[in-house]
C-alpha cells in the first residue's frame, strides 16, 4: 500500500517538529518534507510530490497568502490546509486563503495546554485522511486508510496493552450505525417556512459552491451551523454574503428571522429559536457542547423541529461524526422535508451517512446539485 505524503510549511522549527511528531503516529502517512516559507515549499513540490500541504500563514520571504496566490497561478491542485496562530486574530486572512483555494484550516496548538494539543492532533488526523487520501487516490495511489474513523480505531487497537480484543465504544471522529428503514412521518409535509443547514469538515468550500447558486427568489429565512472556531464565523458570513444572492450575516442574540436572509451560528454559541405570534427570535446559548460541538447541528435541528414541526427543510452535509443526524431524524418524524449530501461529493461522509442510516434523509444529493434541489423545494413549497 502507498502512503499519504505530507509537506509541512512553517517558519517555526518547533512547530514543524511538533506537527511532524503528531503525523508520525498516524498509520499510512509520511512526512516527506518540511519548509520554512512558501517559496521553499514551491521549489520542493516537484521533488516531494506531497498529497497534502499543511501551511502556516505568517512567514518570511513568502507568506501563506502569497503561496496560495502563486499556487493558483501555477494551477497546482495539491490540497492545502491552513495551520497558523495568526488565524486566531486574522480570520479575514484565513478566509482569503479559503477563497484562493485552501481546502480547510485548523488552529495551531497552544503548547502549554495538553487538551489543545489533543484537539489539534484530532483535527490534523481528520484533514490528512480526508483531503490527503482523496488526492492520493486521484493520482493513482493505493491507500489503506481513507477514513479517519478507521485509522483512529486502528491506532487505538494497536495501543491496547494486552492481547484481548478491544472494542471501540466511542471515537472523537464519530460513530457508525446500521441502515434503518426510512422514517415514517407523523404528518404530511407542509409549506416550507424555514431552512436549516448542518455542516462540518469540508463545509466552507461546500457552502461557497452552494450559496453562490441559491436563487434570489427564495423567501424563507435560513439558519446554518458550520463547525468553526469562535472569531471566524463573522468573516465567513461576510465572505458568503459577497457571492450569495441572499443576505448572509453572523447571527446575533435577538435577531429576527427575515425573508431571504441567512444567519450563520457564531463560533462557540448554540443557536435556538423562539417562535412568537409576530416573529421568530434567535437566541444564542452557552449550554454545554453536544456531540463535541458548540454550535451543534443537533441543537439547531431540535429547535426547528420543536417550533416548525412539518414546515421546515433540514439539510445535512459533509462532516465528521454524527452531529445533526439524530435531530434531523426528529425533523423528518415531524413531517419536515430533509436532504443529505451524497457520499461521492462529501469530503467526509460522516454526518450525512449517519443521518441516512437512521432513515432521516429523504433524498441524497451531490454537492453540485444541492443548490438546484434547495431552490426547487424552497420556491415550490413557499
Amino acid at each position: 500500500m502507498d502512503e499519504i505524503t505530507i509537506l509541512i510549511v512553517d517558519d517555526s522549527a518547533l512547530m514543524r517538529n511538533l506537527i511532524s511528531r503528531i503525523v508520525d503516529g498516524l498509520p499510512g502517512t509520511k512526512v516527506v518534507g518540511k519548509a520554512m516559507n512558501g517559496e521553499m515549499a514551491l521549489n520542493r513540490l516537484e521533488l516531494l510530490q506531497p498529497d497534502i500541504i499543511i501551511l502556516d500563514i505568517e512567514m518570511p520571504v513568502m507568506t501563506g497568502v502569497e503561496f496560495m496566490r502563486e499556487r493558483r497561478k501555477r494551477n497546482i491542485d495539491i490540497p492545502v490546509v491552513i495551520l497558523s496562530s495568526i488565524a486566531r486574530k486574522g480570520a479575514a486572512v484565513t478566509m482569503e486563503c479559503l477563497e484562493l483555494g485552501a481546502s480547510d484550516f485548523i488552529l495551531k496548538p497552544t503548547l502549554s495546554e495538553n487538551n489543545d494539543l489533543k484537539k489539534v492532533a484530532e483535527s490534523l488526523t481528520e484533514v490528512i485522511y480526508s483531503y490527503g487520501s482523496a488526492y492520493a487516490i486521484s493520482k493513482g495511489k493505493k491507500i489503506q486508510y481513507t477514513d479517519p474513523v478507521i485509522a483512529k480505531q486502528t491506532v487505538s487497537l494497536e495501543k491496547s496493552s494486552d492481547n484481548s480484543s478491544a472494542t471501540i465504544l466511542h471515537s472523537p471522529f464519530g460513530a457508525t450505525t446500521k441502515k434503518q428503514d426510512p422514517i415514517k412521518a407523523l404528518r404530511e409535509p407542509g409549506p416550507i417556512d424555514v431552512i436549516a443547514w448542518g455542516i462540518s469538515t469540508g463545509g466552507p468550500n461546500a457552502l461557497r459552491e452552494v450559496f453562490a447558486k441559491l436563487s434570489s427568489k427564495i423567501k424563507q429565512p435560513m439558519l446554518v451551523v458550520q463547525h468553526m472556531p469562535a472569531g471566524f464565523t463573522e468573516e465567513f458570513a461576510n465572505s458568503l454574503d459577497h457571492i450569495c444572492a441572499l443576505t448572509v450575516k453572523e447571527a446575533s442574540e435577538g435577531d429576527l428571522l427575515k425573508s431571504g436572509r441567512i444567519l450563520i451560528a457564531p463560533g462557540n454559541k448554540h443557536i435556538v429559536l423562539e417562535k412568537k405570534a409576530l416573529a421568530t427570535i434567535v437566541h444564542l446559548s452557552d449550554e454545554p457542547v453536544r456531540n463535541g460541538h458548540r454550535p451543534s447541528v443537533d441543537v439547531l435541528f431540535e429547535s426547528v423541529a420543536k417550533e416548525y414541526k412539518n414546515r421546515a427543510l433540514g439539510i445535512i452535509m459533509t462532516g465528521m461524526g454524527r452531529d445533526g443526524a439524530t435531530q434531523l431524524a426528529e425533523l423528518r418524524k415531524q413531517g419536515s422535508r430533509t436532504l443529505g449530501q451524497d457520499e461521492k461529493t462529501s469530503v467526509v461522509y460522516g454526518m450525512p451517512k449517519v443521518a441516512w442510516n437512521l432513515g432521516a434523509v429523504q433524498k441524497q444529493v451531490p454537492l453540485q446539485e444541492m443548490a438546484d434541489a434547495v431552490n426547487e423545494l424552497a420556491i415550490n413549497y413557499a
